[in-house]
């Protein structure tokens, strides 16, 4: 049976600043309901390479293609980038992924979509619809924003390393909810994490970047982690499991 075209492919695609490439040229194809991840020591590219598979920022070299002009593209980035100032309930911040339009100083009207209390009901977090988002812990903000992205159609879900700021029992709850998503809702997932093991046992896909020694590989997980080139950047010590990474990379 022949394979359904890529909602998202990069054909050698170099990323980089001022025309200057900082990784080799990656050729991948990211297609309905695969999960992805995008694994690498701090500052080795991994963010620059979304933000350019994205759109944020223009490739060096190659192209992005997508297979349909409708796609719909859900983007969470790393929790730094989302401002938790504005006063937003939970709901409100599910609301927003239903309707792009909405914002905190144009309320919506007519009423609660069902589709909001349906999402925080499916990721756990019903009974705080209407506390405010920034008083959440870590956890409970994740599953509000995994609500956000059941309820936005996304055909692909890109997250910058969603549980970087979590301990290791939710950091596993949120890759269990993501899976879940997934598999319910048949979209794909990419992921930027650390979190080793848990690439393991839930991506299907992995992407291993690292610009000091100008690697770029992908392949299933155990494939990746059995290369030689993972083997000398990962054998020696863990990647770190609680520090972000420093600026874009």
């Amino acid at each position: 049976m022949a394979q359904p075209p890529p909602l998202l492919a990069s054909r050698q695609l170099e990323v980089g600043y001022l025309g200057q490439a900082i990784l080799p040229p990656v050729d991948l194809e990211i297609r309905a309901g695969e999960f992805w991840a995008v694994i690498g020591r701090n500052g080795s590219g991994k963010t620059t390479w979304l933000k350019t598979m994205l759109g944020l920022m223009p490739p060096v070299k190659g192209s992005v293609e997508q297979s349909r002009a409708d796609l719909n593209l859900s983007y969470l980035p790393q929790r730094k980038a989302i401002d938790e100032l504005y006063p937003l309930l939970a709901r409100d911040v599910v609301r927003m992924g239903l309707d792009r339009k909405w914002s905190f100083v144009r309320p919506w009207f007519g009423g609660e979509p069902p589709e909001v209390e349906r999402a925080l009901d499916e990721m756990g977090v019903l009974g705080l619809a209407n506390e405010p988002f920034r008083r959440l812990s870590e956890g409970q903000k994740q599953r509000v924003l995994f609500a956000r992205l059941s309820v936005s159609s996304a055909h692909l879900a890109v997250l910058d390393e969603p549980t970087s700021a979590m301990d290791q029992v939710a950091e596993h709850e949120a890759f269990t909810l993501l899976d879940g998503l997934r598999k319910r809702h048949g979209l794909a997932i990419v992921i930027v994490s650390h979190y080793l093991g848990m690439v393991r046992r839930f991506a299907d896909r992995a992407l291993l970047l690292d610009r000091d020694t100008q690697t770029a590989l992908s392949g299933a997980p155990s494939a990746v982690f059995a290369d030689d080139r993972f083997q000398a950047r990962f054998s020696e010590r863990p990647p770190p499991l609680e520090t972000a990474e420093d600026g874009d990379d």
